[in-house]
């Protein structure tokens, strides 16, 4: 009898086939006490620990095939700098000297400290980079228990479903040629397993709360991405419906290929202008392959993480002059550092207190102003990389004007200082703001007259406005794009944009969605930044859209009060 289990989508697409369970179970971490003598063996055996596993990424990182999606490498990377993070190994080295006790339990001692640290961000994507620890730890905890590390073996003629509780980056890329869809008990859109299933063009699911009482090794299972739906062991009839659905995804696919130069026009004539967001000057590649006319918000706050002080000015001038290289004459809008206020995590205050409400606390410019030593050599690095190419400098979390006036006088003096210097830069840098409060959003209109530009920030803006966390399975369900509260504010950051006659862009995850396209087009909206692989889906939804028609039904969906009358409004839109 067939059993549909519900998660959250994490990748689109539909996957059919054999499950294969993951039973990997939770380590029992031993106490051991230690006499004077034996502590300095147990920093050896831990030590040695940490190069064997060294040795364990190395090897997985070789054999990543050269046309892999650098992301999946990027994770690798990240996890051979954590094995040499003080704050991971130092840590663990002075339980084992200050408690006499085994390096299994002292490093458990050390990674319930660093997860204590993530779990208090208020950023969502940051929160679950939580992962990257416990995977590390993970496998340096096998090691040191004398066990192996379970590897999966591919079969690439007979593509499986994986479920497991969470997967670790090289998990997936042992795995990445003989898997048809991910299954995860665990995570969220933000989850690594989310990411690199998206970047590999792979189904997936998470959030499956409870669902290994319910799967089997070798049953058929169906994976609907979209959805977050799976169905175990389907009827005939199921199956049938979804594998003609598989077909056409298949043909649609193969068809958008086809549009990388094709110029983004509505229907009627109106010119779009479609970007990508992008973490890794590698991704920009592929992005600008897919037609994108630019970078929308580049992310600058992995150069900040697992290290022991910030990365210094010509460092980061480095990184962001490769992206505006990369990308080839398109614009690239960089954004300033969006952290919370938990700063142990990447070295620039170490001593900082922790935060008793950091979604409400010191983070992104809030933290940057009150740390110019922090914020100004990343100022003088963004301008300076605009001597290679059109940059715009943009500011996160910006909620009220007298902020923005701080930090218009902070990059006047980096000007100033790079000119008497004769360091090259633009002088004429757009300087705009991520509009992600809503007290900024109800305010669009004031931050316009100062702005360059504005750029619509949805993830925290829906969060913020109806307080929810999405990333909370308790509360999630209430995390509602289209709730009149958010599409009011988005419809009035846009309008303050038009009077002002400065260009309004949207690069949160609302605008990589194509059930939104036609909708954000009827607001007016122009400038779409999205991830790289949503590119060619949301440009022929652009294509095929008729804006000038759009604009009705948005006006009708904007003032309707219940949500499901808004659903089938939003259906009757993207008919």
């Amino acid at each position: 009898m067939a059993l549909t289990l519900h998660g959250i989508s994490a990748s689109n697409g539909i996957a059919i086939g054999k499950l294969h369970v993951l039973r990997r179970g939770m380590l029992d971490v031993p106490e051991r006490r230690l006499s004077g003598p034996q502590v300095g063996g147990e920093i050896a055996r831990f030590k040695a620990a940490l190069r064997t596993a060294s040795r364990e990424l190395k090897a997985i990182k070789a054999r990543i095939p050269s046309d892999t999606r650098a992301e999946i490498a990027a994770f690798i990377d990240t996890h051979l700098l954590m094995l040499e993070d003080t704050a991971l190994t130092t840590g663990t080295l002075q339980a084992i000297r200050t408690h006499r006790c085994n390096a299994e339990h002292a490093l458990k001692l050390q990674r319930d400290a660093i997860v204590s640290v993530f779990d208090a961000m208020d950023d969502a994507y940051l929160r679950t980079r939580r992962d990257d620890v416990d995977h590390v730890v993970n496998r340096v905890q096998r090691i040191l228990s004398g066990g192996r590390t379970p590897v999966f073996v591919t079969r690439p003629d007979d593509p499986q479903v994986i479920f497991a509780d969470d997967l670790a980056p090289a998990d997936t890329v042992l795995m990445q040629d003989g898997v048809a869809a991910f299954l995860t008990e665990y995570g969220g859109p933000l989850s690594h397993t989310a990411i690199l299933a998206r970047s590999l063009g792979v189904p997936a699911v998470v959030g499956l709360h409870d669902a290994r009482a319910h799967l089997r090794d070798d049953e058929l299972v169906i994976v609907d991405g979209r959805q977050g739906v799976v169905v175990v062991a389907p009827d005939p009839a199921t199956l049938r419906h979804y594998r003609a659905r598989q077909k056409d995804l298949m043909r649609i696919r193969a068809a958008r290929a086809s549009l990388r130069k094709t110029p983004a026009v509505t229907a009627d004539g109106e010119p779009v202008t479609l970007q990508a967001n992008v973490e890794f000057e590698s991704e920009l590649a592929l992005a600008i392959r897919d037609g994108a006319a630019g970078v929308g918000l580049y992310r600058t706050e992995y150069l900040f993480l697992n290290r022991s002080s910030p990365p210094t000015e010509a460092e980061q001038q480095e990184v962001y002059a490769g992206v505006v290289r990369a990308a080839k004459g398109g614009p690239v809008t960089i954004r300033t550092l969006d952290l919370g206020a938990d700063k142990q995590v990447d070295g620039a205050r170490p001593d900082a207190p922790i935060s008793q409400n950091p979604a409400l606390g010191l983070r992104a410019i809030r933290l940057c102003l009150k740390e110019p030593g922090l914020f100004k050599p990343q100022v003088r690095a963004i301008l300076r990389a605009s001597a290679h190419g059109p940059v715009r400098m943009m500011i996160p979390m910006i909620s009220s004007t007298s902020e923005f006036e701080q930090v218009l006088e902070l990059v006047r003096a980096c000007k100033r200082e790079l000119a008497e210097d004769g360091v090259p830069f633009d002088p004429a840098t757009p300087l705009g703001g991520m509009i992600e409060v809503p007290a900024a959003a109800v305010c669009a209109d004031l931050f316009a007259r100062e702005m360059d530009f504005l750029s619509i920030g949805t993830n925290d803006l829906i969060q913020y406005t109806i307080a929810v966390d999405r990333v909370d399975d308790e509360v999630s369900y209430l995390y509602d794009p289209l709730h009149p509260a958010v599409l009011r504010l988005i419809s009035t950051i846009i309008k303050a944009g038009r009077r002002a006659g400065i260009p309004v862009a949207l690069c949160g995850e609302m605008a990589g969605d194509a059930r939104y396209t036609r909708l954000l087009l009827g607001m007016g909206l122009k400038e779409f930044s999205v991830h790289p692989n949503a590119l060619l889906e949301i440009k022929q939804s652009i294509l095929e859209a008729h804006a000038a028609k759009s604009r009705t039904l948005t006006k009708r969906i904007l003032s309707t009060a219940r949500r499901t009358r808004r659903e089938a409004l939003l259906n009757e839109l993207n008919q």
